[in-house]
């Protein structure tokens, strides 16, 4: 398979950035280190370079239909500016993409979905189009830059005129920053506060140098996709591949949340079954209780050494500096403070349920 290049792709090179395949992409993992990193969004502001999402506009009379037709969630509830967060269910009970639903207008909104699942993702949203609503895959014509961390709104606000202390989270303004129009997107996967920047692939390496000048002050950094998945698992948010697949419900992975009932959706039916009934197995998430680092695939047994579940997502948190993760379990291990353990090179380490996030 062919990999592609972010527009950015030789910028992280020059930084020195360890580039790997990822979703079939060639992506930066890390400049420095990921606990170096990691911290670095933790405590002050870096930035991601996330230009390998896919984001699909959907428009017309017939786009919110659509949208509700597919998500798990109410797009009706959304206003102008607002962002919601869903799953977009399959015809097995499983999910084909979790996604967030950008609302511009109430006949235009924009899909942003996970960079491994664009092409599954559109051919699955046309095959659903019996509205015919107006699609267009945009993924190709943008740059998303995720500036994150508590010091993320100090530097952009240098940048721009927008009161950015009025974007709320899962909100959304367009406007001009560092002289440049863009979506400015309260949103992100690290739990640290911060905004995305949808910005078009000609005016990106402009904006990118911008943010680095405006955040020097504050020792801002560019951050790769290994800290990435620390900073998400800490909080606990799901990653599609690992935690979520076509083969786990939204009601197994606690995103019954995002799964609404007030209307109707792909497979609703069967997960409103399971909702009311329950399901044998259940997301969970864990820290280790002595020394040992869960990683995605290990098995996670009971006392007896019987398997009651798997590892789905696991590391090393560097904020908590324990052993974290996440993976299903049968249903008599799920709740919080029940001991299980993680067979971890042929030793069961001990570990206990925990309710998530496990950073608050």
């Amino acid at each position: 398979m062919e990999i592609k290049q972010v527009p950015l792709n030789d910028l992280h090179e020059q930084l020195g950035a360890k580039m790997t395949p990822f979703a079939g992409f060639n992506m930066p993992v890390r400049y420095s280190s990921d606990k170096e990193e990691h911290l670095t969004v933790r405590e002050r502001v870096g930035v991601f370079d996330v230009s390998h999402m896919g984001e699909f506009m959907i428009r017309g009379p017939h786009a919110l239909d659509l949208i509700q037709w597919i998500s798990s969630n109410d797009a009706s509830k959304l206003l102008n500016g607002q962002a919601q967060y869903a799953c977009m269910p399959n015809d097995n009970g499983g999910i084909v993409d979790d996604l967030i639903v950008y609302r511009f207008t109430e006949d235009k909104y924009l899909l942003v979905v996970n960079a491994s699942n664009i092409a599954k993702d559109w051919n699955w949203i046309k095959s659903q189009n019996k509205w015919d609503a107006a699609m267009e895959d945009v993924s190709d014509q943008l740059v998303l830059l995720a500036v994150q961390g508590p010091k993320a709104i100090h530097t952009l606000q240098k940048l721009t005129k927008v009161d950015l202390s009025t974007i709320k989270f899962y909100h959304f303004k367009t406007g001009v920053l560092a002289g440049v129009e863009m979506v400015i997107s309260a949103t992100g996967y690290t739990g640290s506060g911060g905004f995305e920047l949808y910005i078009t692939k000609e005016d990106a390496l402009h904006v990118w140098n911008k943010i680095f000048e405006a955040g020097e002050a504050f020792d801002i950094k560019p951050i790769g996709l290994g800290a990435r998945d620390t900073l998400r698992l800490e909080k606990g948010y799901c990653l599609y591949g690992n935690d979520i697949s076509d083969t786990t419900s939204p009601i197994e992975a606690g995103l019954g949340w995002v799964t609404k009932f007030t209307k109707d959706f792909v497979n609703a039916e069967r997960l409103k079954s399971q909702k009311e009934k329950g399901t044998e197995r259940t997301l969970i998430g864990f820290e280790v209780v002595e020394k040992g680092v869960p990683r995605r695939g290990y098995d996670l047994v009971n006392a007896g050494g019987g398997k009651i579940g798997e590892v789905t997502s696991g590391t090393m948190a560097p904020s908590l500096n324990k052993g974290i993760g996440m993976g299903y379990v049968i249903k008599d291990y799920s709740l919080p403070e029940s001991e299980i353990f993680v067979q971890v090179r042929g030793k069961n380490i001990k570990a206990q349920v925990v309710k998530l996030p496990f950073l608050q």
